[in-house]
């Protein structure tokens, strides 16, 4: 083997963690994951992004940051050439990096020649053109003023009889991956990066994946509130500007199993590249984490797709396996700890012994997967939001916003047209999460206290309720530490004085 493991990164998008069948899920298909969990993997049931949505997520695990530590809050502010990103050391440490995926980290005008060798495009010929996906092409969408339009839903998506599968971009990008592979060196470390779009909505997949879900074994939905009240501001606008409200379940079972397949349809793509490591002879010499960068409403609380500033485990809570090296102590099998996804850099940093030249938050996780201790952090923190100041932070540069001639059409207007607005709704937040409590800090709204084992679906806001104020008091102190441990980092190179 090479001086370093090869690493592979596979990052489906949107992927909320209940949806495994390791995890007790029995309508989930995700075999291939669940053997590797027996085998070999060690996955974390409460596992948290940083972020719920997918930029400011995936700068905090490429650099080991909370958001706020460095203002990457939106989906326009992205990792400058002079901040840290895990690709960047693994390629000046001298990996092969191979990129093959959506991007969402790095500002597209400055290219991706400094974070990789290859940044992957998919081959669209003749006889096997590209097909466009679910965003581009929205045939699928029901007709304006319709309880489907904002919806998301397409459900199964016809392909011919003599197709495996629907030649689309992520199917292009893991068939680049396998063949990356096939040619790995043994005289250069590789590392995969497989940023793919699935079961990030419109929920629409192909057979055998869409008929693979078995919908009677769905568990129950978290139902909407009957009272807003006490639920911040964009859930409820949301809410209204969707337009769902008078789905049947029904309706809603079929959304859900739709997503449902999406997850089984990356899971056998996930399979696909474990086989083909095994088919190159650098299995064992390889390191592989499997996570998503956030999760997805898919029906919970009457609504789908995600938010910006709220934390509901739906959307934070996020499937993460690592599979180390054959060198390396593994128990394989499930672990209850808290782990954040900045967990990640900071064991690829272990495993590498390359480790980046800036002070950053996350802590290896070696420890869990050998099962030497079940103890790694005592809480969890996630933010999102801005302040009313920050015009900036509105993401006007959207394609999808108000400044289109007519934004009403665009899939993402129910959120859009209020985070975009100058109400509090989009009022910058933070959470804070231990195994038993969620609290949630809102600067322009009432702050959120749930008692997780009691209320598992964060139903009922008791920040008001005086028998839980001695832990309201315990999480805002833990809050407050959380913020000045990691509100800046200081660069490790110092300047000269005159």
């Amino acid at each position: 083997m090479t001086t370093h493991p090869h690493i592979i990164i596979f990052n489906p998008d949107q992927w909320r963690s209940d949806v495994l069948g390791h995890m007790g899920n029995t309508a989930a298909s995700t075999p291939n994951l669940d053997k590797a969990v027996q085998e070999d993997m060690v996955s974390f049931r409460n596992a948290f992004c940083q972020n719920p949505v997918c930029t400011p997520s995936r700068c905090s695990f490429m650099t080991g940051w909370y958001p706020h530590t460095r203002g990457h809050r939106t989906m326009y502010h992205m990792l400058k050439p002079d901040e840290p990103m895990l690709l960047k050391t693994l390629k000046d440490a001298g990996y092969r990096v191979w990129w093959g995926g959506k991007n969402d980290v790095v500002p597209a005008q400055n290219g991706y020649d400094d974070y990789c060798d290859v940044k992957y495009t998919a081959p669209d010929t003749p006889e096997r053109p590209l097909r466009r996906n679910l965003h581009a092409d929205q045939s699928w969408r029901g007709e304006k003023g319709g309880d489907n339009y904002y919806s998301f839903y397409v459900g199964r998506i016809p392909k011919s009889d003599d197709e495996p599968y629907i030649y689309d971009n992520d199917w292009a990008m893991v068939e680049g991956a396998i063949a990356e592979i096939s040619n790995a060196s043994s005289d250069q470390p590789l590392c995969i990066y497989l940023p793919l779009t699935y079961p990030h909505p419109p929920y629409g997949v192909e057979d055998p994946w869409y008929s693979r879900i078995n919908r009677d074994a769905l568990p129950p939905r978290i139902p909407a509130p009957d009272d807003w009240s006490s639920k911040p501001g964009l859930l409820k606008a949301i809410y209204h500007n969707q337009g769902l409200e008078d789905w049947t379940e029904s309706r809603w079972t079929e959304l859900r199993a739709t997503y449902y397949g999406m997850c089984a349809r990356v899971d056998h793509q996930f399979g696909m590249v474990m086989d083909a490591l095994r088919q190159a002879g650098i299995y064992d010499d390889t390191a592989v984490f499997f996570f998503s960068d956030h999760g997805d409403f898919t029906g919970d609380y009457g609504l789908v797709e995600k938010t910006q500033n709220t934390f509901e485990d739906c959307l934070t809570n996020v499937p993460f396996a690592v599979k180390l090296p054959a060198n390396y102590p593994t128990k394989p099998g499930v672990r209850d700890a808290l782990v954040e996804l900045i967990d990640f850099p900071a064991t690829v940093e272990a495993i590498t012994g390359i480790g980046p030249q800036h002070t950053h938050f996350g802590r290896s996780l070696l420890p869990l997967i050998a099962g030497e201790t079940d103890e790694h952090r005592d809480a969890v923190f996630c933010q999102g939001g801005r302040l009313a100041v920050e015009a900036h932070a509105k993401e006007l540069e959207s394609s999808s916003s108000v400044n289109m001639a007519d934004p009403t059409t665009s899939l993402y207007w129910p959120r859009l047209i209020v985070q975009q607005g100058d109400g509090p709704e989009h009022t910058k937040a933070v959470m804070c999460r231990t195994q038993d409590y969620k609290y949630v800090y809102r600067l322009y709204e009432q702050d959120e206290l749930y008692d997780l084992a009691a209320d598992p679906g964060e139903q009922v806001n008791r920040i008001d309720d005086p028998e839980l104020s001695d832990v309201q008091l315990e999480l805002r102190n833990r809050l407050m530490r959380f913020l000045v441990e990691t509100s800046d980092c200081v660069p490790w190179q110092p300047d000269r004085r005159s």
